[in-house]
Order: structure tokens, then sequence, then C-alpha cells
């Protein structure tokens, strides 16, 4: 029970603290990207630790309610972005935190979109391939679901404002940094108990 809360918390949290990051963009290795690759690639390794406690139906839900999360929040920020300051010299909140709703949405649809799809292909590995090689289903399912993404979010958030290039080198900066994520997260999934929610995993013990 401690893990599950753990790990629900943990990814919800870089959830919410990738698309707080995401509105400012910086440079990494001379390439343009949003912030929130800093923390956002390691939620994709959490979500397969929430898969092997929840199942697949709870991880569903989770990665559901973590966009309705993210969503509660902007339209806090643009709600207190509406009401005045109570001194004319305060530090401008509205200009830091103030949701730029297209980066906003774009982010959360690219998380729903690629979380579920890593959700099915780590589900398609431990029923149909092997429950082994617990790093191989976190490679499998992740190598699948960054692709998607970056690209989802980048031409969402950025097509059409900037020129092709750019926004390809953004995507190229996004998917960099989070499939080296990826790689040094992975040993992660072995801190988690795997527990046959939904009742369909095979009976072979995981192994490496």
């Amino acid at each position: 029970m401690n893990s599950t809360i753990l790990v629900v918390v943990a990814y919800i949290t870089a959830q919410i603290l990738a698309d707080i990051a995401v509105l400012k963009f910086v440079l990494i290795g001379g390439m343009t990207a949003g912030a929130g690759i800093l923390i956002y690639p390691i939620t994709f390794t959490l979500r397969d630790m929430a898969h092997k406690i929840l199942g697949r139906k709870g991880t569903r839900t989770l990665i559901l309610a973590a966009g309705a999360a993210n969503l509660c929040m902007a339209a806090l920020f643009w709600i207190i972005t509406r009401l005045p300051y109570a001194r004319p010299d305060a530090p401008d909140w509205n200009g830091v935190l103030g949701p730029v709703w297209r980066i906003v949405l774009a982010s959360i649809v690219a998380e729903i979109v690629a979380e579920l799809l890593d959700t099915e292909m780590y589900h398609l590995w431990i029923t149909k391939i092997t429950t082994r090689y617990q790093w191989a289903r976190v490679m499998f399912s992740n190598s699948l679901a960054l692709p998607v993404d970056a690209l989802v979010f980048v031409w969402l958030a950025f097509g059409g404002l900037f020129p092709a290039a750019v926004v390809w080198s953004i995507f190229a900066s996004n998917l960099i940094a989070k499939a080296i994520t990826t790689v040094v997260g992975s040993p992660l999934i072995y801190l988690v108990k795997e527990r046959n929610v939904d009742g369909d995993i095979p009976l072979e013990p995981p192994q490496g």
C-alpha cells in the first residue's frame, strides 16, 4: 500500500511540475526545449511502476486523473491572473505563471495520448511476450510512446507559429532528453513488486 501511494503521488507530482516548467524555454546542449523535459520523461517510468501495482485499468485512471489535475491547475492559475495585485510593485506573477493555453493544452493532450499508448505497449509486452527482463518492457513501451509524445506536443504547441525547422529542432531536443531519462530511470521499475491486478499476467516469474 505504501509503495502504491508513493508511486501515484510521484507520478501526479511530476506531471504537474512538468506542465509548470514547460512554460519556460531554455537552451540545453545548444537546442531549444521546454524546461519540462528536466522532469517529464521520468513520468513514463513512473507510469510503468504504477502499471506493476495498479494494472492496466488502474493506470488508465491514473493517467486521466493526472490530466484532469493539470487542467485544474491551469484553470486556477488563469483565475489568479484575473485578480488584481494587492500592491502595484508586486512581482509579475501573471507573466511567470499565467497559462499559455495553447502550450498547456498541447502538453496535456500529448501526455494523455502518449501515456495511454505506453500503457497498451507495456501491457502487450507482459501478456504476449514475457514478464522477464523488466528493463526491456520499460524500453519497449517508452520507445514507442516517447516519439508520439514529442511529436504531438511540438506540433500542437508550435505548428504554424515557428518555421518547421525550429519545430523539428524542439522535437529532436525533447526526444533526446526523454530517451536519456528513460535509459537512466529504467532501473526504477525494480523498486515495486508485480501485482496481477487485472488477472491476465502469465504466471511466469519476473526476472532480470
